[in-house]
């Protein structure tokens, strides 16, 4: 790899890697305000609420990274297409957003009881979730931009609009529950406003002289919205996926050990979603460029790529790992003002088990990711399918029932472990394939 083309590959991915974290900051501020400001059973409709706020970030993701995808593939050949695609996606963006607006306004308590909201939880979970309803056209929109303005070439602007949202978003989340004691409401405020902060950021990338983006009216075309859905949808699936398995683990552990186990696990899915966000943001930072020498067929380029992203996701996940090990108990703490002792004994059996996922999950992301950006959608959704639906779901009951809430903890690394061995697999075929086409080199 050249030295400029490994400078850029460099400035990506760090700065998507901190954008991410930035994005995954604002959820924790979120965590410890609501478990300070609360209490247990905010932190557990809190948790309850996530499976929502991961479909919705989803979706932004669907029509984002998609459009993004099928936008950089293009760039070389039809970059007068780029504001097409942008504006045509942005307007169907901003329709799914409107109905879960629609349904925060109609439809909050039966959708709150259908997450699991019992006796305890569901003031706190009905408050939050009609707010982050309600506000969801902004998160759709923000990561849909986001995308876009990536992939034009302009990966410093998205850094600062995510890590600045974040920034605001935990100065006011303070300012919201603590002195001003709204509590559940004042959270979810500050999470909402968010995504308008970002948006506002993001405006000046119209300033950039060679950009190939820009708004003009252009009506949704099925072809155009079917080629982004079908490759979004490796990174809409990897985002879901974190909300299923949050709601398995949310109603196996409500039945085995009650609310302050689902408080617990609130704890360990947030610093998990750290390592996640870490390990996306590394995938992210390698897409743009995976995709355009891909297109140039520039194969060289596209591995070193994948080994630099594979290389920093492993030394992030060891690093979280050992971290989380060794300061454990300050951890658990630091959600728990109310020194609850069931919820530090599940959480401190939980971190060195559940956290062991770590050294598998960012190298699972990062091949998911890469399949997509080099136009193999169908191997990122066999990924993604496995890891967050077909071995989680039924892992976590039959590991819960079989050896209850530590068998509930282990399910985790197990699956990211076998999902591991499958993208190998994978990745060795790809390489293959190939090579049998005189492309590879």
């Amino acid at each position: 790899m050249e030295k400029t083309e490994k400078k850029e590959l460099i400035g990506y991915v760090s700065r998507n890697v901190l954008s991410m974290l930035g994005l995954s900051l604002y959820i924790l501020a979120d965590t410890y305000f609501i478990a300070n400001g609360v209490g247990p059973y905010g932190l557990t409709a809190l948790n309850l609420a996530l499976p929502v706020f991961n479909l919705i970030n989803g979706l932004g993701l669907l029509m984002g990274m998609g459009g993004a995808t099928l936008f950089s593939l293009n760039k070389s050949s039809a970059p007068e297409m780029g504001k097409k695609y942008f504006s045509q996606l942005g307007i169907i963006s901003i329709i799914l957003g409107l109905l879960f607006t629609c349904c925060g306004f109609f439809f909050v308590e039966p959708l709150a009881r259908l997450l699991g909201g019992g006796v305890e939880t569901l003031p706190y979970l009905m408050t939050y979730l009609r707010v982050i309803l309600i506000a969801a056209p902004f998160f759709l929109v923000n990561n849909f931009v986001l995308s876009f303005v990536r992939n034009d070439n302009n990966p410093h602007l998205t850094m600062v609009a995510m890590i600045a949202s974040s920034l605001f978003n935990i100065v006011f989340d303070y300012i919201l529950v603590f002195p001003l004691g709204l509590g559940m409401f004042g959270a979810a405020l500050a999470t909402a406003a968010s995504p308008i902060l970002s948006l506002l950021i993001l405006t000046m990338h119209r300033r950039k002289p060679n950009r190939l983006l820009g708004l003009e009216w252009a009506r949704p075309v099925w072809k155009t919205v079917k080629e982004s859905v079908k490759l979004g949808i490796p990174s809409f699936l990897t985002e879901m996926s974190n909300g299923v398995s949050i709601l398995v683990f949310n109603i196996v552990l409500l039945s085995l050990a009650g609310d302050i186990a689902v408080a617990a696990f609130g704890v360990l899915a947030n610093i998990f979603l750290i390592g996640l966000s870490m390990f996306t943001g590394t995938a992210q930072g390698i897409q743009p460029i995976v995709s355009r020498e891909f297109g140039k067929k520039n194969f060289t380029a596209v591995a070193a790529a994948l080994k630099f992203g594979s290389l920093v996701s492993v030394g992030i996940g060891v690093a979280l790992y050992v971290l989380m090990v060794l300061f454990k108990l300050p951890v658990i703490q630091f959600f728990n003002s109310t020194n609850n002792q069931e919820l530090i004994r599940f959480a401190s059996q939980g971190i060195p088990i559940y956290l062991f996922s770590f050294l598998f999950s960012g190298m699972n992301i990062v091949f998911s990711i890469f399949f997509a950006s080099i136009a193999k959608p169908n191997y990122s959704f066999v990924l993604v399918l496995l890891r967050g639906y077909l071995l989680i779901i039924p892992a976590v009951f039959i590991m819960g029932n079989a050896f209850g809430v530590l068998g509930v903890w282990s399910s985790l690394p197990v699956v990211e472990l076998a999902a591991f061995f499958v993208s190998l697999f994978l990745l060795v075929k790809t390489k293959k394939q190939l090579q049998q086409e005189k492309e590879f080199r």
